[in-house]
């Protein structure tokens, strides 16, 4: 996975790559001249004390160095902006993915491992990108040059290089083949830390009220100890894997100096070539350390990448159609046609045979006991899901058959839980009609009784919002998700219980309001409180994922035992009537 990541994310950067490969080149192989300049200076120059030879061969290792020093920057420089690039467009692309996806598949990855995929995971393949570029380039070219240098100025001493670098390369081999399932564990349990540590920045209310500070903080350690014995299982071989590197290193140094002083005693070696061979024996060794570096952050990166190829190979389960239909007469019928839905590896469905038409101009209210399967119901008109058994229909069009585009356009979606983002209150307005005026805003705050609390604020419209809506209360959080709806002013409005957050009076007000503002749009009303929806033009109630009765507030009191019942639980006879 990570091969074909690289590949694909890569390719729009050839030709940068081929320039860090240029300019890598050239700062390598003018490091590989300078130590042969420098034996020639000491034998040709500093053994016969000509002083020409030195400044003539020292201006040009001066030169020689200016120019490795201006490749190694430039290199750097487009190697740094390739790797940065490479992230960039990862991450846009498990950003971009991750917005396809359907409940289903968010459920199945999770909220914290998608966070984690999209940021720690691709920053761990950007940096085997970076160091690939600044490090691992330059590796072969300087190890097979080292050994075409060293070998011109002694070959008897060779057989160190045959000795060293096999044994280096083993040792490193070693060492990462311990690290890779330390480094895929612990991918898996920062997982775990973002999920725990979410859940408890998102729930701190119910946690305290229940007085389990404690508890969530023990919950916590255990997770985050879970990572840290991870990474210091990690660390040690890590730690274990430069010290072997340098003692071989060092060894090697030893062995070359002990062994080439008894080659110059007897004359057949000269110090300057000694120091020379020194020079890249050591070179080549730093080339096989850099190459270990770049091992020890490959196990982690190859990991990083099968979580993001993964991410990336998922396909939605709600895939738009392949050629969508465009042309239809734009009226808001929704119909639903023996419509079921199970969850995978569900025993039981979350609806069966579902049958209904909601028109322009009247409104049709769903009710029942909680898992009855409103929410999904409504759902499957955006197509959050797709149905598993018949058909979803806008204006007699299958909702699968249409661009997704053009399908949300057309729906006012006001969810259960009102959700705002950070921003403005004009900012999330205006994220059902990015043109709306100020005008038009204060108009569908009027609307969804929201324009009292917005004047009272200091900056009105310009008053902030904090991530989720956090700094309003939960009743003010849901008219202003119902005004963002309104803003949009769609064919069809699907309002998911959105009015349990208002009291009565406010949700009479609200409820007046709409009905002129919303007279010729579908209104579709999830509604626990039977007071919300005894005006609906048509109820359905639902026991079980089944319809099991429908027809308006006066006709499913007589005909309806279960739709009695809970008009009993909630209203007086007189009231009900």
């Amino acid at each position: 996975m990570l091969r074909r990541l690289l590949l694909r994310f890569l390719a729009p950067y050839r030709r940068l790559l081929a320039a860090v490969v240029v300019f890598q080149a050239a700062q390598t192989i003018a490091s590989l001249i300078l130590p042969s300049l420098n034996a020639q200076i000491i034998d040709e120059g500093v053994a016969k004390g000509d002083t020409g030879t030195i400044l003539r061969l020292g201006v040009i290792m001066l030169g020689i160095t200016v120019v490795q020093v201006g490749c190694a920057i430039v290199a750097v420089y487009f190697g740094a902006r390739t790797a940065m690039a490479f992230g960039r467009d990862v991450r846009l692309a498990v950003f971009t993915r991750v917005g396809a996806f359907s409940e289903r598949e968010v459920a199945r990855f999770g909220a914290p491992s998608l966070i984690t995929r999209t940021t720690n995971d691709v920053q761990q393949v950007q940096m085997l990108v970076l160091l690939t570029c600044t490090m691992l380039i330059a590796t072969p070219i300087m190890s097979i040059g080292g050994v075409f240098f060293a070998l011109q100025q002694d070959a008897q001493l060779s057989w160190i290089l045959v000795v060293a670098v096999p044994l280096l390369l083993a040792c490193v081999f070693l060492i990462v083949s311990r690290m890779v399932p330390q480094f895929r564990l612990m991918q898996t349990r920062i997982d775990t830390v973002n999920r725990v540590l979410r859940e408890q920045l998102t729930g701190i209310r119910v946690v305290r009220a229940f007085v389990r500070e404690r508890q969530e903080t023990d919950r916590f350690a255990d997770a985050n100890a879970a990572v840290t014995d991870t990474a210091v299982r990690a660390g040690r071989w890590f730690a274990l894997m430069f010290p072997v590197v340098l003692l071989i290193l060092n060894a090697s140094s030893v062995a070359v100096l002990w062994f080439g002083a008894f080659r110059i005693d007897g004359g057949s070696l000269k110090i300057g070539a000694l120091t020379a061979f020194l020079t890249y024996l050591v070179q080549i060794l730093m080339a096989v350390m850099m190459a270990t570096f770049l091992a020890a952050i490959l196990p982690r990166a190859s990991v990083s990448a099968d979580r993001i190829g993964e991410v990336l190979e998922t396909t939605s389960t709600v895939a738009p159609p392949i050629q969508p239909v465009t042309t239809t007469e734009r009226r808001g019928v929704v119909e639903l046609r023996e419509a079921g839905f199970a969850y995978p590896g569900a025993e039981t469905p979350v609806l069966t045979g579902v049958s209904f038409v909601a028109e322009p101009g009247r409104t049709t209210a769903l009710i029942g006991s909680t898992g009855a399967g409103k929410t999904t119901l409504v759902n499957l008109l955006p197509r959050l899901f797709d149905v598993t058994d018949g058909a979803v229909l806008l204006d007699g069009v299958d909702v699968r058959d249409l661009e997704p585009d053009d399908l949300w356009s057309r729906i006012g979606l006001v969810p259960q839980r009102g959700y705002l983002f950070t921003g403005t209150i004009a900012s999330n307005l205006r994220y059902g009609d990015p043109d709306a005026t100020d005008d038009q805003l204060w108009a569908a705050l009027e609307t969804a009784q929201a324009a009292d609390f917005v004047r009272a604020m200091p900056d009105g419209l310009e008053s902030p919002i904090a991530q989720g809506g956090t700094n309003v209360s939960g009743g003010q959080r849901q008219r202003l998700a119902i005004a963002r709806a309104l803003v949009k002013r769609p064919e069809i409005y699907v309002f998911d219980d959105s009015f349990s957050a208002l009291d009565t009076a406010t949700d009479a007000r609200l409820r007046a309001a709409l009905a002129k503002d919303v007279a010729d749009a579908t209104v579709i009303v999830v509604a626990q409180r039977v007071s919300t929806i005894v005006d609906a033009d048509q109820i359905l109630v639902l026991e079980h994922g089944v319809v099991v009765a429908r027809g308006t507030h006066t006709e499913l009191l007589e005909s309806s035992p279960e739709y009695a019942e809970i008009v009993a639980s909630q209203l007086s006879l007189e009231e009900a009537r």
